[in-house]
């Protein structure tokens, strides 16, 4: 053999060894994530504590993610999915930035997961903290913390559950009465419940506390409870809940003659509105509003229209922003734009909500921003944020600032996305600050720079 000929064998035989390696080592590329939310909570969401990991794309596809994110979108993350959207402003919105210079600060922390908030007077906020099922309040003026007011209910604080939202009675100043929403043990496992009591004069306790309503049925897990509450113009509450997650209970989403999944809509003693849409059918239980939600984890009315929006987990992305009315059917778990956190999909693909007979979502998340408490600014403090949407995040670790024009998202801004935080739940003040709260135990107000 000549030299010629050797040294082409050589070759030959170096390309097919680098190959060989090659073929070995390209698992490499796939591998599951971490888990995408609350190591305590729901998977791959928030409160998504243990998410089963959800296999990722190849180099390939993740160089062309990258393409689709670099289209002004406020969205720099690849799609976990290949869905499309019904409508073109229904993810992804153009990003936008505010023009007014803000200042942040830390006002407390190290408290815990702070999962609800409600200002009863200027720059005073009660305060839940979910695992230690404690009733704070909290001075933003000089970052004081009370002593936990007694008298709140008992709880389950296992995984997502423990005491959750807090509202006030509109004639609060008068009544002194308080609403909470909590996890709590039943018979058959546990349910999510609205209780009320009134805030004694020296703010030391709850007095006369009661549970008014239960979301039947119980189940044995300790996941999606929802629990967001808030009062319309009539004194009336609206109340989430999630579908307890699991499969097959996670069905009962679609069920008339279960409070899972739903929006519920209850007077001040817990019993059905009498004008909500089901109270004559005889197979519904009459509190319910609107149903086929997964996990509502936000609620608030737009003060430009006065619609009722409420913000829910999806699975592995589908995360969905939603205007409620009353008797619709939302399609979880029917139809997602999501997927499972397995990589599954969800009744084989199916994404589009309207071709199915369910309500489209006004905006969806892909990849999964695990959103949490949401308000809408009813204020003039900071002008261009005047009827803008803001969302806590909790995987996302940002506070989404969502612009709304005729019902369409048209931008989003994601604010706080350095603090490395998971931001639970959002308020504005009666002076316009913007307050969020987080599970490390923080709230944060943002002003306008002076």
């Amino acid at each position: 053999m000549t030299k010629a000929s050797w040294s082409r064998l050589l070759l030959l035989m170096m390309l097919i060894f680098i190959l060989a390696l090659a073929a070995c080592g390209g698992d490499d590329e796939t591998s599951d994530p971490e888990p995408a939310d609350d190591t305590t909570e729901e998977p791959a969401e928030d409160d998504a504590e243990s998410e089963e990991g959800v296999e990722e794309g190849t180099e390939d596809d993740a160089e062309e993610g990258a393409e689709e994110a670099s289209d002004g979108s406020a969205e720099s993350e690849p799609k976990v999915t290949e869905f499309e959207p019904a409508f073109p402003e229904q993810t992804r919105a153009p990003a936008v930035e505010t023009e007014t210079e803000l200042n942040d600060e830390v006002v407390v922390e190290g408290l815990g997961v702070l999962w609800g908030m409600e200002e009863f007077e200027p720059n005073r906020l009660l305060v839940t903290q979910r695992d230690e099922a404690e009733l704070l309040i909290i001075n933003l003026e000089d970052g004081s913390v009370s002593e936990p007011i007694a008298g709140t209910p008992e709880v389950n604080n296992e995984g997502q559950g423990g005491l959750l939202d807090v509202t006030i009675a509109p004639d609060f100043d008068e009544s002194r009465m308080v609403f909470l929403t909590y996890s709590e043990d039943a018979d058959e496992g546990t349910l999510t419940a609205v209780g009320k009591g009134v805030l004694s004069e020296d703010e030391t306790s709850l007095e006369n506390f009661e549970t008014i309503f239960q979301a039947t049925p119980a189940y044995e897990g300790d996941l999606h409870y929802g629990g967001r509450i808030i009062f319309d113009e009539e004194g009336n509450l609206f109340l989430t809940t999630g579908e307890r997650s699991d499969d097959p209970i996670r069905e009962r989403a679609q069920d008339l003659d279960a409070y899972l999944g739903k929006v519920i809509h209850i007077t001040q003693d817990g019993e059905p509105v009498e004008s909500n849409p089901f109270v004559d059918d005889e197979d519904a239980l009459d509190g319910i509003y609107s149903y086929g939600h997964r996990n509502i984890q936000g609620i608030d009315f737009n003060p430009a229209t006065g619609d009722l929006w409420i913000v829910e987990f999806g699975p592995q992305a589908g995360d969905e922003l939603n205007i409620i009315e009353p008797a619709n059917n939302y399609g979880w778990p029917t139809v997602s734009y999501g997927i499972e956190y397995s990589g599954e999909l969800i009744n084989d693909g199916i994404s589009e909500h309207e071709a199915q007979g369910f309500i489209e979502p006004r905006y969806y998340w892909d990849p999964t921003s695990a959103p949490s408490g949401m308000s809408f600014y009813d204020n003039d403090a900071i002008s261009e944020w005047e009827n803008n949407l803001f969302i806590g995040g909790l995987v996302s670790s940002y506070i989404a600032r969502v612009i709304i024009e005729d019902d369409m998202i048209v931008g989003e801004e994601r604010l706080l996305s350095d603090k490395g935080e998971r931001f639970r739940d959002i308020l504005v003040t009666e002076d316009g600050a913007l307050v969020a709260s987080t599970d490390g135990g923080s709230v944060y107000r943002i002003t306008a720079a002076e």
